[in-house]
């Protein structure tokens, strides 16, 4: 396996990254709601904004001092198979920690 396609695989299957994408999905946000949300520092926040952006999943629209961040084409298309996959999984009933 490559390891740009590794990198990208092991980002997205880390819940954190793969709910600040699905949540771009309801609209435009600000950083600080991002992090906030999510229960995540604004730097690590920033920092995989940062990463999005370099991958084209996410672009940035300036309004005075502030950024606000919005998916592109790909980062939707992404989101919503992340909105698909995590519902999907939500349906699984896993009988093992029902046993404890």
């Amino acid at each position: 396996m490559a390891t740009k396609e590794k990198f990208t695989q092991c980002l997205f299957l880390r819940l954190k990254p793969a709910k600040m994408l699905t949540m771009l999905r309801e609209g435009p946000k600000y950083a600080t709601i991002l992090s906030k949300n999510i229960d995540i520092t604004y730097s690590h926040t920033v920092k995989l904004l940062d990463l999005f952006n370099d991958l084209g999943l996410v672009e940035f629209e300036k309004k005075g001092r502030i950024k606000i961040v919005k998916l592109t084409s790909m980062g939707e298309e992404i989101a919503r198979a992340m909105d698909h996959l995590m519902s999907k999984l939500s349906q699984i009933k896993v009988k093992a920690y029902a046993k404890k």
